[in-house]
Parts: C-alpha cells; sequence; structure tokens
C-alpha cells in the first residue's frame, strides 16, 4: 500500500484548511502526500489500514520496523501541535497515547496505535463512562506542566480584555448579564492561574479503547494551568444525548460533582473557572459572528450558577 496519493486526501479536511488557513493551508494540503513519503521512509513503516482523519489532522496506520503497530499523525505546525508534542512528551504515555517519536520542523507524530473506531462515547452508561474520564484527567494533571506552554493566567487576561465588545455584540440582554457573570468568575480567579498540565480538550470522543491500558486519552491541547479550567469538555460530552433527557442541569451537575471529587477539586474554585471555559468558548463563537450564546454554554452556566 503507498503511503499517500493526493486522491486519498479527503475532501472534508482539504476544505478545512483552505477555509481557516487560505494560501498556507492549500500549500499544506498540496504538500501531504510528499510529507507522507518522507515520514514512512524516514521511520522505515508500512502502510496498514486506511486512512483516518478530522478537521485538522491526517491519520495513517502503520507498522514499524520491529513489528510495533502504530499511526502517523499529520498536523499543520502551529501553536496547539507545539503544545501537544510537550503534553505528550510530559506524560509519557501515563493516561495517554504513547508519543514514538516526531519530526520537530513538519509536526509528524508517530503515534501508538490505539481503537480508533472506539471511544469512551460507547461506554452507555454516563457515570461509568464520566468516572474513566475523570480517572484519566486526574492522572494527567497531577503532571507539572513543564516549561513552554500557554499559561491560564495570560489566557483570562486576554478574555477578560474582549468582554464589553463581546457583550455589545448579544442580542439577548440575559446572554449580555451571562457573560458578565462568567467575566466577574475570572476577575476574582485570575490571579491564581495554577500550574498543572491540562489536557485543554479532554472529552468522550478524545478517549479511546486501547490494549497497553483499556482507555487512553488522545489530542491534547496542552497548557498550564489550573485543573478546573479543564472540567467543560466533559461537561459538554455527548451534549445530544444530554439535551434530550430534558434534564440539562441535572446530568451537567451530575457530571460536575463526580469529576470534581475524583480529581479533589474545591468546587467553588472549578465552578468559577468552568465560567470561564464558557466565557472562552462563547468569545470564540462571537468572533465567528454569533449574536447569541450557544445552548450548552448556557445550560452549564446556568447549572452550576444554580447548583
Amino acid at each position: 500500500m503507498s503511503a499517500l496519493k493526493s486522491a486519498d486526501v479527503p475532501d472534508v479536511l482539504a476544505a478545512s484548511y483552505r477555509r481557516s488557513r487560505g494560501e498556507a493551508g492549500r500549500a499544506w494540503i498540496a504538500a501531504l502526500p510528499a510529507l507522507a513519503v518522507e515520514s514512512m521512509e524516514r521511520w522505515e513503516l508500512e502502510r496498514d489500514g486506511a486512512t483516518m482523519y478530522g478537521q485538522a489532522s491526517l491519520v495513517l496506520p502503520v507498522v514499524c520496523k520491529d513489528g510495533t503497530r502504530g499511526v502517523l499523525k499529520f498536523q499543520m505546525p502551529r501553536q496547539e501541535t507545539t503544545a501537544a508534542l510537550i503534553g505528550l512528551r510530559a506524560w509519557n504515555g501515563e493516561g495517554t497515547v504513547r508519543l514514538l517519536d516526531h519530526d520537530p520542523v513538519s509536526s509528524t507524530m508517530l503515534l501508538e496505535r490505539l481503537d480508533g473506531y472506539r471511544t469512551l462515547a460507547a461506554v452507555e452508561d454516563d457515570d461509568v463512562a464520566m468516572g474513566i474520564l475523570g480517572e484519566l484527567l486526574a492522572r494527567l494533571v497531577s503532571v507539572p506542566a513543564p516549561r513552554g506552554l500557554r499559561g491560564l493566567g495570560d489566557i483570562a487576561t486576554e478574555m477578560l480584555e474582549r468582554v464589553p465588545a463581546a457583550v455589545m455584540a448579544l442580542a439577548d440582554p440575559a446572554d449580555q448579564r451571562l457573560l458578565w457573570t462568567c467575566a466577574s468568575a475570572v476577575t476574582e480567579l485570575v490571579g491564581e492561574p495554577g500550574d498543572r498540565l491540562l489536557h485543554w480538550d479532554l472529552h468522550y470522543d478524545n478517549v479511546l479503547a486501547a490494549e497497553r491500558e483499556p482507555w487512553l486519552a488522545i489530542d491534547p491541547e496542552s497548557l498550564a494551568g489550573d485543573p478546573g479550567f479543564d472540567l467543560w469538555p466533559a461537561l459538554n460530552s455527548r451534549w445530544a444525548d444530554v439535551a434530550a433527557t430534558g434534564q440539562a442541569h441535572r446530568v451537567i451537575r451530575r457530571r460536575f460533582e463526580l469529576l470534581t471529587e475524583v480529581l479533589g477539586l474545591d468546587r467553588q474554585r472549578a465552578v468559577g473557572w468552568t465560567l470561564g471555559r464558557v466565557l472562552q468558548n462563547s468569545l470564540w463563537d462571537i468572533k465567528n459572528g454569533h449574536i447569541a450564546l450557544a445552548a450548552p454554554q448556557v445550560a452549564v452556566a446556568e447549572a452550576l450558577l444554580n447548583r
């Protein structure tokens, strides 16, 4: 099986890069087949399965020269990719996919092979799934953040500077008040941003079944900060199912209580930093032209504010 042909690059991935990265994205997509060949030769790999992909990366299953089953992950170099490499090196496979090797120039990663078709979302009992995720997250945030990562303090400060203009962009006064409430919570915590190694995107679909351990985390967007800032993706997991229960606030609060218990967090502080994630997500949405807060953001904020 050849490394990669131009026709094998998924249209969804190519369109995503054209939309988000313009000419630089087009150039990276065009060079991807050659990069795949170079990487396969560099590490003496053989293709071992169908191409997998997301909005930002392409993954090729491979077999190493010694018989180890792995994957090559290709993603355009950027700050988040560098942060992921820093995090994976620091965790060294403890609770996460293991980084076997990488190319610092292209940011290509050679990773251990997990079961890409079985995520934690396959576990139907939400308490069981959230417990598994919580145990993984507790292991990850137990590691001090290494140098080279963005800090939550800087991110929080930048967020607060954008709030006044963002509030004015919202059409509903209730949304405006909620955004101010989230900003107030961050204002109280910004001076104590924390120093743990955060995953920043640990939800059910970023936990895969594995052989070395039952479940391992993938795709970190590593950050230095308070573990409370890492809870929102878990609270938002399988959101369509949560919303369909008609009891979203109850589910969110149950998840929050379970996670904070497993991680041993101060709950009031964790509420504040989770509101910080609501603020961050909402600021991104507003920057993209939204004039109303998204339903999951409102539900998470309201559930925690009315605990």
